[in-house]
């Protein structure tokens, strides 16, 4: 793809979820149809969506009909199939490239790939059978958290080990898959970067939010975050790095803790990310925007903050405020249309606009 999509080109999106639908939101306000690829029925980006394929990712003739319907395709997950993306990119051109999933699927790969950079991870070790798991104990100490290499989101596939003695049992949480230790970093808080690169090879950042996690899941961004002036312009740098050295094109999130000794990358996401919803009513252009603008080869946004936001996740039972939020004059509610509550489940967000 060299030359900008025009409106009325169809985007095709790997996943139905509410980055989805928030991606096809932003989609259509600038003139674009989506086509939604998602296994599950009746998806919340299927509500707002120009089409909407349901099949599995095994399912090659409909990968085949869904690639052919689309003038250029990206995704709203990490962990589509290998052979699913090899069929589709074969018919039309998937952005971001197929580099950075493959890195941000493994963590081990993630690590290595960001120590490759010169940027500094928290200490890890590969886990691949108790004898490593062992070794890797010995060699990182305890406390420490065992992750599952593949497939882990929103606190799942983790162990905590608070004692050297806990590695046996961390290491049968696992279940068989192949895992990485890695040891705990000092932090005093954990900072997210929301950035995006054009074709033509454009960056462009949105300030970093300050995020506070709760079980495992994100419950609050705050722009702005706590950063000086020099922390603020390396995380920036970083994400930049990151970018520029993948040849990525679309929106990336780069989560960091803040220590003593400098910036710490604690993981990379090649989409969207929960920790930018904030941008949806802290500036002009938000990162579903930026990310439909870089992929269909439009002109990035500056991603200016114009309001302090304070971003808060609606989960599972949070749901029954959405009345008292309708009712308060600074928040912005963003509601995904999941029709089942569940414990845990993002069901959506308000943005408190900060006064």
């Amino acid at each position: 793809m060299t030359e900008p999509l025009a409106t009325g080109s169809t985007i095709g999106i790997l996943g139905g979820g509410q980055l989805g639908r928030m991606l096809s939101v932003a989609a259509a306000r600038l003139g674009f149809r989506t086509h939604i690829f998602e296994p599950g029925a009746n998806p919340p980006a299927g509500d707002v969506a120009h089409a909407v394929t349901t099949a599995p990712y095994e399912d090659e003739a409909a990968l085949r009909a869904f690639a052919n319907a689309c003038d250029v395709v990206t995704f709203e997950f990490e962990n589509v199939p290998t052979a699913a993306l090899d069929l589709i990119e074969a018919q039309v051109a998937i952005r971001p490239g197929r580099e950075a999933l493959r890195i941000s699927q493994d963590r081990l790969t993630e690590k290595k790939f960001l120590e490759s950079l010169g940027l500094q991870v928290a200490p890890f070790a590969d886990v691949p059978d108790m004898d490593a798991m062992t070794a890797a104990v010995e060699q990182i100490g305890a406390p420490a958290i065992l992750k599952t290499r593949r497939f882990g989101y929103d606190g799942k596939g983790q162990a905590r080990l608070h004692k050297a003695e806990d590695a046996q049992t961390a290491f049968a949480d696992m279940n068989g898959a192949p895992a990485i230790l890695e040891g705990f970093v000092d932090f005093s808080h954990e900072v997210s970067v929301i950035a995006a690169r054009s074709p033509a090879g454009d960056v462009a950042c949105f300030d970093p939010g300050e995020n506070v996690h709760r079980d495992g899941i994100l419950h609050t961004t705050t722009v702005p975050a706590r950063l000086n002036t020099s922390q603020r312009m390396d995380a920036v740098l970083m994400a930049g790095k990151i970018l520029n050295s993948l040849d990525y094109v679309g929106v990336l999130g780069v989560e960091l803790f803040v220590t003593s000794e400098g910036l710490v990358v604690n993981e990379i996401a090649p989409r969207v990310h929960n920790s930018g919803h904030w941008t949806q009513n802290g500036c002009t252009v938000d990162q579903f925007e930026q990310h439909i603008r870089a992929i269909v080869g439009w002109p990035l946004g500056d991603g200016s903050r114009h309001t302090d936001v304070v971003m808060e996740n609606l989960i599972g039972a949070d749901m029954d405020r959405v009345p008292e939020y309708a009712n308060d004059k600074d928040v912005a509610l963003h509601l995904y249309g999941k029709t089942e509550t569940k414990p845990g489940r993002k069901m959506g967000h308000i943005n408190r606009i900060v006064r």
